[in-house]
């Protein structure tokens, strides 16, 4: 029976719905090909019963993944990476190179959560992180392809996020998975003129110089999809990409006039509020409000991760 939270795109790939926050907002990529899968970010501890249910669906044992790919190591991409190599038997985990020890000792990631959520939202939506062995955990350099039963996959460095990001190059679809790279997208945002997209600058590693080249390496493929952790393909990449680079741009214009702002995160959340209302408003959302409600967490995460990088950039 097919399941409500997977949706079966073109290619053999699969995006599924991690259950993360709320619904649409947090995706896994289930990719197949001649009878083996890998997947492409994990959601948390939460979404592996999800992620396999996925796998059992599609008629594949457990032992036909041979990859897990985590885009980088924020919790809602790789949170669940380790409890899911416990039940894939065959899986190499391909992470960033500066990613890679936090996967075989998860316990600087659990602490740093730990210290802004707190336990009881630990438990409730990340659960007790587990490590993967070394011996399963390899780290694609920049330029390097990994091959899918034939199918080829070519990693990049794309720092701008996060320094320990990667994105993932899929010929066949002529498609990224895109992780954070190329901002989120949710479909509460879309209007007659498509998606919408805007940028994550969550902290703590927020540069957007880096960013900026990133998403021109990204470009330079031609690609016709982006496939988006939060949340699921995109098409008309140019344009989307014309506006997100805006973005970035009107951000950093925001932080830098409130460099030295009292009450500067508040003041930096009000200017993000209303940069996108007005973004929204031009694109023609039908509901605006919801379309602004659902960037919320994003909003407040963006300035989160402007202060610490205005902070860092005066040092």
């Amino acid at each position: 029976m097919a399941l409500p939270y997977v949706h079966a795109l073109r290619h053999g790939i699969h995006v599924i719905d991690t259950g993360f926050h709320r619904p649409l907002f947090d995706a896994a990529y289930l990719v197949v090909e001649n009878g083996r899968a890998a997947f492409i970010d994990t959601g948390t501890n939460m979404a592996v019963p999800r992620l396999l249910a996925a796998l059992a669906d599609l008629g594949l044992a457990r032992d036909a993944v041979d990859f897990v790919i985590p885009t980088h190591v924020h919790l809602d991409h790789a949170g669940g990476a380790g409890l899911l190599m416990q039940a894939l038997p065959q899986a190499t985990l391909l992470v960033h190179p500066r990613g890679a020890r936090h996967m075989v000792d998860p316990q600087a990631l659990y602490q740093g959560a730990l210290a802004v959520y707190g336990q009881a939202v630990m438990d409730r939506e990340y659960g007790q992180l587990q490590p993967v062995p070394a011996a399963r955990v390899r780290s694609p350099q920049d330029g390097e392809t990994v091959h899918l039963a034939g199918r080829p996959l070519l990693f990049i460095d794309t720092p701008g996020h996060a320094r320990h990001h990667h994105c993932i190059w899929d010929a066949r679809s002529a498609g990224w998975f895109s992780g954070d790279t190329f901002g989120l997208s949710y479909r509460e945002t879309d209007s007659a003129a498509g998606p919408w997209v805007m940028p994550t600058s969550s902290p703590v590693q927020f540069e957007p110089g880096p960013l900026r080249q990133s998403i021109a390496r990204l470009l330079a493929y031609q690609p016709q999809q982006m496939y988006l952790t939060h949340f699921g393909a995109v098409g008309d990449v140019q344009r989307l990409a014309t506006l997100l680079l805006a973005q970035v741009d009107d951000m950093v214009a925001l932080a830098d006039s409130l460099r030295h702002a009292p009450q500067r995160h508040a003041a930096l959340k009000a200017g993000l509020e209303i940069q996108a209302r007005q973004q929204l408003l031009q694109h023609g959302v039908a509901d605006p409000e919801a379309a602004a409600a659902s960037l919320a967490l994003d909003i407040e995460l963006n300035a989160q991760g402007l202060g610490v990088w205005l902070d860092r950039d005066a040092s």
